[in-house]
């Protein structure tokens, strides 16, 4: 089974990010695409009705993902092995600094 994120933008849900047995996939819900003043997650996945498909995690993503200390913290105190990149994002995406939030599913 596929695990998923919902991707906010602003608050606003914005799309899906999935991990499949190929990768990984990001596309934008239909309805926040007809919102007018819809803003893409980043530069690199601009808004488009297409699916986003990814050997790896897509870098911008990825950096959402702490890093350092605050990994190692992640890793020891929820058990998550700092090789689940993905699992990393749902977990600790929650709460990001900045416009971007991600919901495991």
């Amino acid at each position: 089974m596929a695990r998923e994120g919902i991707v906010f933008v602003q608050n606003r849900k914005a799309g899906l990010i999935r991990e499949t047995d190929a990768g990984y996939e990001f596309f934008y819900n239909h309805e926040y695409l007809e919102e007018e003043n819809a803003l893409a997650v980043s530069l690199t996945l601009p808004l488009t009705g297409q699916i986003y498909s990814s050997n790896t995690l897509f870098p911008f993503f990825d950096g959402l993902i702490p890093e350092g200390w605050l990994l190692g913290l992640v890793e020891r105190n929820w058990k998550i092995d700092g090789r689940d990149r993905f699992g990393l994002l749902l977990a600790t995406c929650r709460d990001c600094i900045g416009d971007v939030r991600i919901e495991a599913v």
